[in-house]
């Protein structure tokens, strides 16, 4: 495996090693290597108390999305998110980041942030209503205290807030 992408011979391209490569990325910012956050506990997780086609949706991305006339996220440990308008066209939607190739969510930011699918299965009645608000925030964080003592809980409490019976978490 040649760990960065590129066709292994057969047709397919060779699995990218985003380990390797997260590594590569901190020591070349200067950061200490990259730890990997480790949980002795599951996440909690809870089943539906409704369908799917009842639920209000809620959305937060890792990828760095943000909308036209927010501030783009800087790249030291930036915990903060922006909140858009799930109306928000997806032609006002501008990503930054600097663990990933940002190529292909700046030509659609619908691969990090699947704001048309969503809207396109709320149509169709499979999702009850998408909350009016998701939240784009800097995956790559490399605090995982900072991420899970404030992040994480700023994050849940706009979301409950907003009456959400469910949440699509979408990490880059």
């Amino acid at each position: 495996m040649s760990g960065d992408g590129v066709d292994a011979g057969e047709g397919d391209p060779a699995p990218v090693d985003y380990i390797a490569r997260t590594r590569d990325t901190y020591t070349k910012l200067g950061y200490r290597p990259y730890a990997w956050v480790h949980s002795d506990e599951d996440p909690p997780m809870a089943e539906l108390s409704k369908p799917l086609s009842e639920c209000r949706l809620g959305l937060a991305s890792s990828g760095g999305v943000y909308r036209v006339g927010q501030v783009a996220f800087h790249y030291k440990d930036d915990t903060s998110f922006r909140a858009i308008d799930t109306a928000v066209p997806t032609s006002e939607l501008r990503v930054t980041h600097f663990a990933y190739d940002t190529t292909d969510a700046r030509r659609d930011p619908n691969c990090v942030l699947p704001l048309d699918p969503l809207r396109h299965l709320v149509s169709q009645g499979r999702i009850g209503a998408l909350a009016p608000t998701a939240f784009g925030f800097m995956g790559g964080i490399y605090s995982a205290r900072r991420v899970r003592e404030q992040l994480a809980p700023e994050l849940a409490r706009h979301m409950l807030a907003e009456g959400i019976d469910a949440a699509l978490l979408v990490p880059v």
